[in-house]
């Protein structure tokens, strides 16, 4: 840190008065430049000297005046930390205890892996647009094979790229740079807000959105005979499938479902839960938002599928030797909550026993919308099945639904599962 010059020297006093220009106030020589002072208010509330110091009297003062402008404005910081040190702040001040845990942990993520590396010295007060700038097209050209250790990682006769030498351009995305340059864009509102910063720099950065990767959803004549698949199998998990085909149920909200939210006789469930594997930690934690913590009227396939899955777990329950009560709906031979991964494996495996595409488990809500579609839903009532934060994500579904493809093949499906 640069040392505060003294402020009643005689040095000081003698250039008091002499090749000054007017109104320049306390801008004097100092060392081999010149120094200046303002007195500012920091966040803290304290009134305190702010220092600049230039090689010339016009840099000097062009500092000084930039500090004048900025105290007449509100609170001003005396002292700047580095990114690094912010950022680790701001995830345990801010991220952790407001947003949710596997946000947080991909906030977290972003930090360690790409920020910090490149960007963790800089102090946070000199960041620029232009280190922004740098920094993101770094990031675009680093493999992160090489920058992360990975293959370094990796027992020493199982290694075979960059700890041998031999590079393997494992380039990041454009969509994880993107996500990169949120988070720090995201951190850096968070000064502004404080009142540490002036402006956002990574907010001022122009940068490209890559395009989404679509995948085509089902059909519901795959879906049907995907269903039918699992049925016939007596696949443990046909509950599941059932519910987040004809409900529109997310992987966690599935596995997060407890008993307790069924009511089999009033045909209703409600959705307020999920189940989340998030830094190692198995997590039940409520949904995101009210509009997700939803009452919804079960179908008859759906309450078929349910009382099916409450007979096989009580018998599940008198042959294991021991049992944990954890009140899940969906578990394993032992009572124990299914864990996510587990269920992307056994869902691609039905999949393949079915003879249908292998799609990923999210991709199934766009089928359930299709099936809303094809019955001429008022995208409102669409909207609140499928517990939409938006009706132009709703309305995005109705624009890529063939409606007659899908009603001919929705009957096919009511016939057949009915």
């Amino acid at each position: 840190m640069t040392a505060t010059p003294p402020t009643d020297t005689k040095t000081t006093r003698k250039t008091r008065g002499r090749g000054r220009a007017n109104g320049e106030g306390s801008v004097f020589p100092y060392r081999n430049g010149y120094a200046a002072y303002v007195w500012v208010t920091t966040p803290d509330g304290k009134r305190t000297r702010k220092w600049a110091y230039g090689k010339t009297r016009e840099e000097t003062h062009d500092k000084w005046l930039k500090l004048h402008d900025a105290a007449r404005k509100g609170p001003v910081a005396t002292k700047s930390p580095t990114l690094e040190a912010y950022l680790q702040r701001w995830l345990a001040d801010v991220v952790q205890p407001e947003l949710a845990p596997a946000t947080a942990a991909n906030y977290e993520m972003f930090v360690r892996l790409y920020i910090v590396p490149t960007l963790g010295r800089k102090r946070l007060d000199k960041l620029t647009v232009a280190d922004v700038r740098t920094w993101l097209n770094k990031l675009r050209e680093t493999c992160q094979c090489c920058a992360q250790g990975k293959d370094a990682r990796r027992e020493e006769k199982a290694r075979r790229c960059c700890a041998v030498g031999k590079c393997c351009k494992q380039l990041a995305s454009e969509r994880t740079c993107r996500d990169a340059w949120t988070t720090l864009r995201a951190a850096l509102g968070n000064a502004v807000r404080e009142e540490i910063l002036p402006r956002n720099a990574a907010a001022l950065l122009r940068v490209s959105k890559p395009r989404k990767r679509r995948v085509k959803p089902w059909t519901v004549d795959e879906a049907r005979k995907f269903l039918e698949s699992a049925r016939k199998r007596r696949d443990p998990m046909y509950a599941a499938y059932v519910l987040i085909l004809a409900l529109g149920l997310r992987r966690g909200e599935v596995l997060g479902l407890r008993w307790a939210d069924v009511d089999l006789d009033a045909e209703e469930v409600r959705v307020g839960w999920q189940l989340q594997r998030v830094k190692g930690r198995l997590l039940h934690r409520e949904t995101k938002t009210e509009a997700s913590d939803a009452a919804l009227p079960l179908v008859g396939i759906c309450t078929t599928a349910l009382r099916e899955r409450q007979k096989e777990q009580d018998t599940a329950r008198e042959a294991a030797a021991e049992w944990t009560d954890t009140g899940f709906v969906f578990t394993t031979r032992t009572g124990q909550p299914v864990e996510p991964r587990n269920f992307n494996r056994s869902f691609a495996t039905a999949c393949d026993r079915a003879g249908v595409r292998r799609v990923p488990v999210h991709v199934t809500r766009k089928t359930c919308a299709s099936l809303l579609v094809a019955l001429d839903i008022h995208p409102r009532v669409v909207m609140q099945i499928l517990r939409h934060s938006q009706i132009a994500v709703t309305m995005d579904i109705y624009s890529e639904v063939s409606t007659a493809a899908t009603r001919k093949a929705l009957r096919k499906l009511g016939k057949q599962l009915a």
